[in-house]
């Protein structure tokens, strides 16, 4: 997707993002989830997701996690990410995202949230930026102001993260610094 697609409403929308908050399971994964015997939970990321998340972290663009489950996984994977708040096992997700407006002294508008299911739509009505991936059920596509291209887990996150960047005129510093990188290996 490309920002200069995007209608004026839902470009101002993108500009105005200070917290990225994203769900887990469906977003930041594809949704499956690998149960081992021993009761250890799998989770696969994608890297390009990863990767987004830095980069616009590193424009100030601040990220959270919401997610109902409780993994230790996940918590690996924000921490490797630089997600500064972290919120799991939270069944009322507008509980936790109203805790996060309190704690980050931002306005819901300030804020995008990232959700796939029902659970997350409360969360959702309430920011600024609702988005949603592709296979998310009918009734939270209805209220999202952005469905991305990618599907969750494949990408998806990494698609939300560079239009933030594109449409906060911060994508092309960001990206400078590796073809800066490729010119001096050359």
């Amino acid at each position: 997707m490309n920002i200069k697609t995007l209608n004026t409403e839902l470009l101002a929308r993108f500009k105005n993002i200070k917290l990225l908050v994203l769900d887990v399971d469906g977003v930041m994964t594809n949704g499956g989830l690998t149960i081992g015997d021993d009761g250890q939970e799998y989770k696969t990321f994608h890297a390009h997701d990863g990767l987004g998340m830095k980069l616009l972290k590193a424009t100030g663009v601040e990220m959270a996690i919401i997610t109902g489950r409780t993994s230790n996984v996940v918590k690996k994977r924000a921490e490797s990410t630089g997600v500064a708040h972290f919120y799991q096992g939270a069944e009322d997700k507008l509980a936790a995202f109203n805790d996060l407006m309190s704690k980050s002294g931002l306005q819901a508008n300030q804020c995008a949230f990232m959700g796939d299911d029902v659970v997350d739509l409360p969360p959702m009505l309430k920011c600024g930026l609702a988005l949603a991936v592709p296979d998310s059920p009918a009734l939270v596509l209805k209220y999202a102001h952005y469905v991305t291209a990618k599907s969750g887990g494949h990408g998806a996150v990494r698609e939300v993260c560079e239009l933030i960047m594109q449409a906060q005129g911060t994508f092309d510093s960001q990206m400078a610094q590796f073809l800066t990188q490729a010119s001096i290996s050359n």
